[in-house]
């Protein structure tokens, strides 16, 4: 993957559309989130004519805060998971990133757990709660279990659309990018309401 990769999320369009962007601005990803569903089941896609899907991400149970999403590639092989750190990331998000043999890899950990208080307090009041996107955005570090800095993936300050920038911090293979790029897709559709 050339990063660092680009997240846009088109918010007043009537389903949830994604759109990643490499460091040269190609696509090389589309999705979009179907609403109404009990169960997730996202498919990514290689453009936006959705001629050929490249990933599937699908949650291990329907409508749970504690749901592990898997991923797979077009054959339909599992790469790993990613779950949040149930009740833990209500104060701070957190998320473990799996392999597709079910051993944690990486850590995905928001940085700073105040402005996820101050959003959720902004956000409240009337009219003002509309500007929070350009004040409170988060960020969060992608780190190994040893704790050594792999990526960060921070919101970018944004009006019409949510927009997250990944950038890679280490040397990683092919398999802990698709990791990292599918963590962070989800964690995004799951986290994007905020800042």
């Amino acid at each position: 993957m050339n990063f660092p990769i680009e997240f846009n999320f088109k918010i007043i369009a009537l389903t949830n559309r994604i759109f990643v962007r490499d460091a040269r601005q190609n696509v090389i990803g589309f999705a979009h989130q179907k609403f109404f569903k009990l169960k997730e089941d996202i498919r990514i896609y290689s453009d936006e004519t959705q001629s050929r899907q490249i990933y599937n991400i699908k949650a291990d149970r329907i409508l749970d805060f504690s749901a592990t999403y898997v991923f797979f590639n077009e054959a339909g092989v599992e790469l790993g998971s990613i779950r949040r750190k149930g009740m833990r990331s209500i104060w701070k998000a957190e998320y473990h990133l799996f392999d597709a043999n079910r051993d944690q890899i990486m850590l995905i950990n928001e940085e700073n757990a105040w402005r996820k208080v101050a959003d959720s307090l902004f956000a409240e009041i009337p009219l003002v709660g509309m500007f929070t996107g350009y004040f409170f955005n988060p960020s969060y570090l992608v780190t190994r279990t040893n704790g050594a800095e792999a990526a960060r993936f921070t919101k970018e300050p944004a009006f019409f659309e949510s927009k997250f920038h990944l950038s890679k911090s280490a040397e990683l293979s092919e398999n802990e990018e698709d990791l990292i790029y599918l963590g962070t897709l989800m964690m995004a559709i799951l986290e994007r309401s905020r800042g």
